[in-house]
C-alpha cells in the first residue's frame, strides 16, 4: 500500500459521523489491530513515501480501535433493545387488561330473607348474580330489583322467599303464600286483624321455607236471645255451642239453637236459644184395601157383584210431639209398624148383553112404577134396609130372578129387565100400592 493511500484512508476515517446518531459503517479488516494488518514497509519501498506513511498508521489504528470499541458497546445495546421490545409490549397489554378487569369488578350488597352480606361480582345483571350464588327463585318469591336489571357498583339486591301457609280464617280454609318470616308479619301482610283473635301458634313463631298450618279466629260480636232476654258478647269461639257457654247460657235436655250448635258464629249474628220439651204419642191408623175387578160374561153388562169384601189393615204409628219455647209443633212421625195387613176386595163385572124386551111386559109404564116406588132412583134403599133399587126388590126376590148381590147395586136397565120378568110371573101384586101405575 502507498503512503498516499494510507493518508487518504485516515482522512476518510477522520470525517466519519457519530455512531450514536447513525448506522455504524463497516471498517476494513486490515485496519483492526491483531486482525491481519499488512506487514511493515520493506526497504525496497520508495523513500519518498516513508515520511508520509509513518504518522498515518498510528491514526488509522486508533480509529480502528475506537470503531471496535463502538461496535462492542453498541452490539449489547441492540441485543438488549431487541429483548426488551416484546417485554414492553406484554407489560403494556397486561396494564390495559388489568384496567378492564378492575373496571368490571362490582361491590354489591345481597340480602336473602333479611340476612345481608357484601360481595364482589363480575355479573352483568341480577339474574346472573343469583345464578353465580346458587340462588333459585320461583313464582312466589320476590327479587328486587327485577332479575333482568343491570348491576352497578354499590347496588343493593333483596331476595325474599315465599312460604306456603295453610290458613283457616274464621272457619274458611285456603292456601296462601307469604314472604314474611314470622306469623305476626304474615298476619300484617295478609291484612288479618289479630287483636283479640285466637291463633293456633304464637305470633312470634317463625315460618320456615316449608310453611306451616295456621288457624285464626278473629273476635266477633254475637247476640243471643234466650229465655226472654238478649245478651251480646265479643267472642273468638270456634262453634255456636262454645259461644253459648261463654254467654252463660245452659242448654239442657232437647234444648238447641236456631242455627246448628256446631256451626261457626259469624260477626253480627243473632242466635235464638230454643227451649224444647217433647213427648211421644202412638196412634193406630187404617191401611186402605185394594179392589180387584174381574170380567164375568155370566152377568149382564153394568152388573157388578162383590165376590169378597175388602178389609182395611191397621198400622201403629209413633209420633214425636214437641213444644218449642211454649209453642206446640206439628207432630213428627218417627216410627211405624203394620199390625194387620189389608184384605183385597174382589168384584166381578158383568159383560153379558141385556135382552131388549120381555114378552107380555114391554108395553107397560115402568117409569111411572119406578117413580112411585123409589122416586126414580136406582140406588134407593128403604128405611129398614130390606128393599132397594128402582122397584124396591128384596134380596131374595132379586136373586131368584137371576140377579147378583142386591138390586140397588145393579144398573137401572137390569133392574127394569128383572122387574118385567117378575111381572110376567106374578103380575102387579109385588107392588100393591104402586102397581096400578103400570096401566096408565
Amino acid at each position: 500500500m502507498s503512503n498516499s493511500q494510507g493518508s487518504h484512508r485516515a482522512a476518510r476515517g477522520g470525517r466519519r459521523p457519530d455512531p450514536s446518531l447513525h448506522e455504524q459503517p463497516t471498517l476494513a479488516a486490515p485496519l483492526v489491530p491483531g486482525q491481519g494488518a499488512p506487514p511493515a514497509t520493506t526497504p525496497a519501498t520508495t523513500p519518498a513515501t516513508t515520511p508520509a506513511t509513518t504518522p498515518a498508521v498510528p491514526a488509522t489504528r486508533a480509529e480502528a480501535r475506537r470503531a471496535a470499541r463502538r461496535r462492542k458497546s453498541s452490539a449489547p445495546a441492540a441485543d438488549s433493545l431487541r429483548r426488551l421490545l416484546p417485554q414492553a409490549l406484554v407489560v403494556a397489554f397486561l396494564a390495559g387488561g388489568t384496567s378492564a378487569f378492575v373496571a368490571n369488578d362490582k361491590a354489591v350488597r345481597l340480602s336473602v330473607d333479611g340476612v345481608p352480606r357484601t360481595l364482589h361480582t363480575f355479573a352483568d345483571d341480577v339474574d346472573e348474580l343469583l345464578a353465580d350464588e346458587g340462588l333459585t327463585v320461583g313464582a312466589h318469591d320476590i327479587v328486587a330489583p327485577a332479575p333482568d336489571a343491570e348491576l352497578a357498583n354499590g347496588d343493593e339486591i333483596a331476595v325474599r322467599y315465599g312460604r306456603p301457609v295453610a290458613l283457616t280464617l274464621d272457619g274458611q280454609r285456603r292456601q296462601v303464600w307469604t314472604t314474611a318470616r314470622t306469623v305476626d308479619d304474615a298476619l300484617r301482610q295478609l291484612g288479618v286483624r289479630a287483636e283479640g283473635a285466637y291463633l293456633s301458634v304464637s305470633r312470634s313463631a317463625p315460618i320456615s321455607r316449608s310453611g306451616l298450618t295456621l288457624d285464626v279466629r278473629t273476635e266477633r260480636t254475637v247476640t243471643f236471645l234466650a229465655d226472654g232476654r238478649e245478651r251480646t258478647l265479643r267472642t273468638n269461639a270456634a262453634t255456636v255451642r262454645e259461644a253459648v257457654e261463654e254467654a252463660g247460657i245452659t242448654l239442657s235436655g232437647q234444648d238447641t239453637t236456631s242455627v246448628p250448635p256446631g256451626s261457626f258464629p259469624r260477626d253480627g249474628q243473632t242466635i235464638t236459644v230454643l227451649r224444647i220439651t217433647g213427648t211421644k204419642e202412638v196412634r193406630e191408623e187404617p191401611i186402605p184395601y185394594a179392589v180387584e175387578r174381574t170380567r164375568d160374561p155370566g152377568l149382564f153388562a153394568g152388573t157388578e157383584v162383590v165376590e169378597e169384601q175388602g178389609v182395611q189393615g191397621v198400622r201403629r204409628v209413633t209420633y214425636a210431639l214437641r213444644t218449642v219455647n211454649g209453642v206446640r209443633q206439628k207432630p213428627r212421625r218417627i216410627r211405624e209398624e203394620v199390625v194387620r195387613e189389608p184384605v183385597t176386595r174382589k168384584v166381578k163385572v158383568g159383560t153379558r148383553p141385556l135382552p131388549s124386551s120381555v114378552a107380555g111386559a114391554d108395553g107397560l109404564d115402568w117409569a111411572a112404577l119406578a117413580a112411585c116406588e123409589s122416586g126414580g132412583r136406582p140406588n134407593a134403599v128403604d128405611p129398614s134396609g130390606t128393599y132397594g133399587g128402582l122397584y124396591q126388590f128384596d134380596p131374595g126376590t132379586w136373586r131368584a130372578l137371576g140377579g147378583r148381590g142386591v138390586a140397588q147395586n145393579a144398573p137401572a136397565s137390569e133392574q127394569t129387565y128383572r122387574a118385567k120378568k117378575l111381572y110376567v110371573q106374578r103380575g102387579a101384586s109385588p107392588w100393591p100400592h104402586c102397581g096400578r101405575r103400570l096401566y096408565r
